[in-house]
């Protein structure tokens, strides 16, 4: 229920925006605000306007911790998709940012605890729509603020690869299901890396689709301009699978212009006789660059240029300054979406769902709940907004045309940029007693190589090429926007060479 303020009310809220009102003040603010606020009142008693859900849907259950050894689920389900379709038979888990009816969602942090989504994502009602039976949702970081895999608040995803190591963030537990076997595909969210990075890490397949291409609808953001929603699978032609199920307009994601569709399983084959592949000099020898990570995608490349592909090396300079402009839109993005923002943030034509903006309202109440990266975002970007308003977010805006122009005046030469998806392999998982710089060096380390996409909105794909001490590594192919069926074409080409992940 709405209520209508009173002079107390307006003298608190002046306050709040440096203003300070004596009783004859506020009593005007009073004369003038009761009308405007009338049309609060009445919107407050109509509907919420989202599709009905699901009819018949229990809420799942929480895994048996002899299902769970690599912590990965947070819930399990057994929703079954239409009778027939191109998913029927397999088995689907959802990064636990991605709504599913009925069915608890937490979004790796105690802030979202017990709270029940009452929509579907457009990527399930696809799924379901194919014939994919939903097997639950899987633990990602918290608030999906890491390329770690430690800062759910349930405790750490376990690298199935290898225990003690990290499976990658932020959809860590994505990862680990499709690795370790217990589904057969699984759906990432990618901000920063976060669908490229545990892909590297466990030694599966993630691709991050050009921007838009896939609906965002009934996922949790973090940031509008970053936000991208994939597929996770043990092969390629799985993973073009997925996408082809997934991808395209769906009326309601603001993120989406006319996106182009392909049909990506028809088109993997080929081979690469002819391709230009440029290796990406400065994805290579970074002061993070592990030499068997940097020799393992050399000779990927090798492989490629072997398969008949042109294979030359390239520099883009700027592919070094992207993480600058990532950080404040980021941290704009942990405060005026995820938080002050209910966890949908405004200024979109997008379907809203109030009931998260409930849960989350009074976050400031419950900020010792918030995982610690979303704790050390929150106090920067205060401090950041509050000396320099959204100016650097601007200015991280504007530069992002110029990143663009510099990653597409390299693709102008060649079909694919080729570089390592993660400079090292997995890293052990920081003890329960870390540091906070090490928690916060194990969160953001990975993200050298991937996050300049995110900016940029090209698709990139992440492909096991080998391994070193037990771990996998992975090599990232990246192509002109909405050419995911170049992508899948060389990494297609490159898997059936013989080339994976251990385990495969």
């Amino acid at each position: 229920m709405f209520k209508v303020p009173d002079v107390d009310d307006l003298k608190e809220a002046a306050a709040a925006v440096g203003l300070a009102l004596d009783d004859a003040a506020a009593a005007a603010y009073l004369e003038v605000g009761v009308p405007l606020t009338e049309g609060c009142r009445l919107l407050e008693e109509l509907p919420d306007e989202l599709p009905g859900p699901p009819a018949g849907r229990d809420g799942g259950r929480a895994p048996a911790p002899e299902e769970n050894p690599y912590n990965a689920w947070y819930r399990v389900t057994d929703i079954r998709g239409a009778a027939g379709g191109r998913l029927a038979g397999r088995t689907v888990a959802l990064k636990d940012n991605v709504m599913l009816a009925g069915v608890p969602m937490m979004n790796g942090t105690r802030l979202l605890e017990g709270y029940v989504a009452e929509i579907d994502a457009t990527v399930v009602t696809r799924i379901l729509a194919a014939g994919g039976t939903i097997a639950g949702k899987a633990h990602c970081e918290g608030m999906c603020l890491s390329g770690g895999s430690h800062t759910n608040a349930t405790g750490p995803v376990v690298n199935p690869r290898k225990p003690g190591h990290s499976a990658g963030g932020s959809s860590s537990g994505s990862a680990v299901l499709v690795a370790a076997g217990a589904v057969d595909l699984a759906i990432g969210g990618d901000q920063g890396g976060s669908i490229r990075m545990p892909a590297s890490f466990c030694g599966v397949v993630g691709l991050k689709p050009t921007h838009g291409l896939v609906p965002y609808t009934g996922i949790l953001p973090l940031e509008p301009t970053l936000d991208h929603v994939g597929p996770i699978t043990r092969t390629v032609a799985d993973n073009a699978l997925l996408l082809e199920v997934i991808a395209g307009a769906d009326g309601y994601d603001s993120r989406q212009c006319a996106p182009l569709v392909h049909s990506y399983t028809a088109m993997l084959v080929g081979g690469v006789e002819g391709l230009r592949i440029g290796v990406l000099r400065e994805g290579f020898g970074l002061p993070s660059s592990e030499p068997d990570v940097d020799g393992a995608v050399r000779a990927a490349a090798a492989t490629l240029a072997a398969l008949g592909a042109r294979v030359a090396e390239v520099s883009v300079p700027l592919h070094l300054l992207a993480g600058a402009a990532l950080a404040p839109l980021m941290l704009e993005g942990v405060l005026q979406t995820v938080l002050d923002g209910g966890g949908m943030g405004s200024g979109r034509a997008d379907l809203y769902v109030p009931s998260l903006a409930t849960h989350l309202h009074g976050w400031r109440a419950r900020a010792a709940d918030l995982p610690a990266t979303v704790k050390v975002a929150a106090v920067l970007g205060t401090y950041v907004r509050g000396r320099y308003g959204t100016r650097l977010y601007g200015k991280a805006t504007n530069f992002r045309r110029r990143l663009v122009a510099a990653y597409e005046e390299a693709l102008a030469e060649v079909d694919l940029l080729l570089l390592p998806t993660t400079p090292m392999k997995a890293t052990p998982l920081p003890a329960p007693d870390a540091s906070l710089a090490e928690i916060m060096q194990r969160a953001f380390e990975p993200t050298t190589n991937t996050a300049p996409f995110n900016l940029t909105h090209h698709p990139a794909i992440s492909v096991p090429c080998g391994a070193s001490d037990g771990l996998p590594i992975g090599m990232m192919l990246v192509g002109r926007r909405f050419e995911e069926p170049t992508i899948y074409r060389a990494a297609y080409a490159f898997e059936q060479a013989g080339a994976g992940a251990p385990g495969r």
